[in-house]
């Protein structure tokens, strides 16, 4: 009898500045190709997604973010920053180049994380905020916060 758990996810990287900076409309899961030494250095939690971005390109999805060297790799070591190409469905790549091309829209990493041995990263399709939605945020979240506080204290 075997019973069929969900795959832990190993979060290795994520993207902290993006729900900030951005309007997330939509979210996908894609594979990452990748060599040898990068998913060494992933295993190791040598990624950074600060000013990593997607594009799709003649009908297939790239991947530009940064993955630090493999500290124990030879010659045979990856270029830190380099363009990885992403796995993705056919339908997936038309609906988020449909939604990039419609204009105001950016192809942005989430965050990057193992389930089931293989590196996956999770793609927002986002809008960029302007300054006073980033302040308008900010403010809704001071607000939530001090009415929890409040609750918090009549409930002593």
């Amino acid at each position: 009898m075997s019973s069929t758990k969900p795959a832990a996810e190993k979060v290795v990287a994520t993207n902290r500045r993006a729900r900030h900076d951005y309007h997330v409309e939509d979210t996908y899961e894609a594979g990452l190709k990748l060599t040898g030494t990068e998913v060494k250095a992933l295993r190791d939690g040598f990624a950074s997604l600060n000013d990593g971005y997607g594009f799709i390109d003649d009908g297939e999805a790239f991947l530009d973010i940064h993955i630090g060297e493999y500290r124990d790799g030879t010659w045979t070591n990856h270029a830190p920053k380099r363009t990885r190409k992403l796995l993705l469905h056919k339908r997936e790549i038309v609906k988020i180049s449909h939604a990039v091309a419609e204009g105001g829209y950016t192809l942005i990493p989430l965050r990057v994380y193992f389930s089931g041995g293989r590196a996956k990263v999770e793609l927002a399709v986002a809008k960029g905020k302007k300054a006073y939605d980033k302040r308008h945020t900010i403010r809704e979240q001071q607000d939530n916060r001090d009415a929890a506080r409040a609750m918090r204290e009549r409930s002593r």
